[in-house]
Order: structure tokens, then sequence, then C-alpha cells
């Protein structure tokens, strides 16, 4: 997998809080900001402003339409991301740092589960 995003893309994400469990990521962009391609582990995204993106990776592509307030899960994932609307997207993940258990690790993933 490639980077972690915090790294990849500073200027987009920033750690608020990590512990020895999870790790708190704060994303913000405006429309046209795209990520260089990076992974998440499995976490769970909460919307602070509704939002349009398109998620890229591997040849696929997943448009992504969230409304302020979305709580969604995020398998584990290496992606990329585009600002496709005409919003500004601010977004908290807060990644699980414990493996699944079984140790299984998430494989096709791509953009936010189902509520």
């Amino acid at each position: 997998m490639t980077g972690d995003p915090a790294e990849t893309n500073p200027e987009l994400y920033r750690v608020v809080f990590e512990n020895e469990r999870v790790r708190v990521l704060e994303y913000q962009d405006v429309p046209g900001d795209r990520t260089a391609p990076h992974r998440h582990p499995d976490s769970v995204m909460v919307t602070l402003s509704g939002f349009s993106r398109r998620i890229s990776a591997g040849g696929r592509e997943v448009g992504v339409e969230l409304p302020a307030g979305a709580v969604r899960w995020l398998a584990a994932q290496e992606h990329s991301g585009e600002n496709v609307g005409a919003t500004p997207t601010h977004a908290m993940f807060v990644e699980l740092k414990e493996l699944r258990p079984g140790g299984a690790v998430a494989g096709t993933a791509l953009g936010p589960g189902a509520p």
C-alpha cells in the first residue's frame, strides 16, 4: 500500500488525536482538490459538511455523495480522491489500530460503506 494520508497530503489531512488504539484525522479540501494515492485502515468516517467526491483505485471509480452529519464505516483500503462538487469537504476519520478478528485484512473495498 502507499502512504499515510497525513504524509502524502499534509495540506488536506491532519492528525488531531492519537493513542495506542485509535488515530483521528481531520480532512478538509475545496472543489477541485485531489489526494495522492494513500491508505486507510478500518475506520469510521464522520462528515462535518456535505460533499461530492470521486474515489479511485486500480482502474475503478466510485462516486460518493454524503450530507453533513453522516457516519459511515470505511473498510481498510487504498485509494485517491477528488472533490468533484461545488462545496468544500470537511470530515473526520477515526482509524482503528487493532487488527480485525483473525488478522483478516480487507481487500476490495472502495469508498465508505452503507449506513
